[in-house]
């Protein structure tokens, strides 16, 4: 990465297959302070008031219910905790088979501006260098988060695309995933499908029933524009296998809004913590849905801007 952001040959990589990564764009004491921060969350979080929230979208069975609360619904200018399903004695509503460290799926949604370690490795010179040879005009970073990915517990994130959650019309998401311990196969490593962006169009979208939460989340036909400005969705073209990345920790992955990812469960005895937040486009001409789970803080100031 050169100071004006991407190579041109990291832009056409990226531009190609919807994801690039970049080795070793945190240093090691950056990784070790996101983890130290980490734990010492996970550590603190008083579990005597937490409502328990499990993390699903419920894509992946259709017999659960999307996670839709209250403590999930205003999480984007926080700092919560949130459980995985399998952290649960099946008999037993609400109590824990392992310890709180080990049972959390994800930490969110706004590490970015009140955790002071993470605020300093995305509100970054590096970071606003990248957006700009993206193309972003005013770009916002929302949804920061810590994915825990808990040893033999850390469930399957099925294939999505980014923009079904965070949508702009036209679609303009990027996703900004910095592994903090190394993934492989083994404990859960992200799985692109190479080119899918441009196959794919946001064809349904992640949103609340009603604006103010009060009746939870669903999935809806996206009825707006299917592909970001300047990308022409092509259903003809060949659909990719799935290619399973191996990340060490440091690495930084761009993860376009539309390409389909996912990651297996992890059946290791290894964790595999990422930090992950995204960017959308601010600028005149893109318009962030009222609808999306995620609004912005009530402050009126919108979503932070990076530049």
């Amino acid at each position: 990465m050169t100071a004006e952001g991407l190579t041109p040959e990291q832009l056409a990589f990226f531009h190609e297959n919807g994801y690039l990564v970049l080795p070793d764009h945190l240093t090691p004491t950056e990784v070790q302070r996101c983890l130290t921060e980490t734990n010492h969350l996970l550590d603190t979080f008083p579990l005597d008031t937490h409502p328990l929230t499990q993390f699903t979208t419920g894509d992946d069975d259709a017999q659960k219910e999307h996670v839709g609360d209250d403590y999930f619904l205003t999480s984007g200018d926080k700092i919560r905790f949130f459980f995985e399903p399998d952290a649960f004695h099946p008999d037993k509503p609400g109590t824990l088979l392992k310890p709180k460290q080990q049972a959390v799926n994800k930490i969110g949604h706004s590490l970015h501006s009140l955790s002071p370690p993470f605020r300093e490795v995305s509100l970054t010179p590096r970071n606003a260098a990248i957006a700009r040879s993206l193309g972003f005009h005013d770009p916002r970073v929302l949804q920061s988060m810590v994915i825990c990915k808990q040893p033999s517990i850390g469930g399957a994130v099925p294939s999505h695309q980014d923009s079904t959650f965070l949508y702009t019309d036209p679609p303009s998401a990027v996703g900004w995933w910095f592994a903090l311990q190394d993934a492989g196969v083994e404990n859960g490593t992200l799985g692109m499908v190479p080119g899918s962006h441009r196959r794919n169009g946001i064809a349904r979208r992640f949103v609340r029933r009603v604006p103010d939460g009060s009746r939870g989340t669903e999935f809806v036909e996206n009825t707006g524009a299917r592909v970001p400005k300047g990308l022409v969705e092509d259903e003809t073209q060949e659909e990719a296998e799935v290619q399973l990345l191996d990340i060490k920790a440091g690495s930084l992955v761009l993860i376009h809004g539309n390409v389909l990812h996912q990651s297996s469960r992890n059946t290791s005895s290894r964790s595999r913590f990422a930090y992950t937040f995204h960017v959308i486009e601010g600028a005149e001409g893109w318009v962030y849905d009222e609808r999306n789970w995620l609004q912005p803080p009530e402050n009126g100031e919108g979503f932070t801007r990076l530049f």
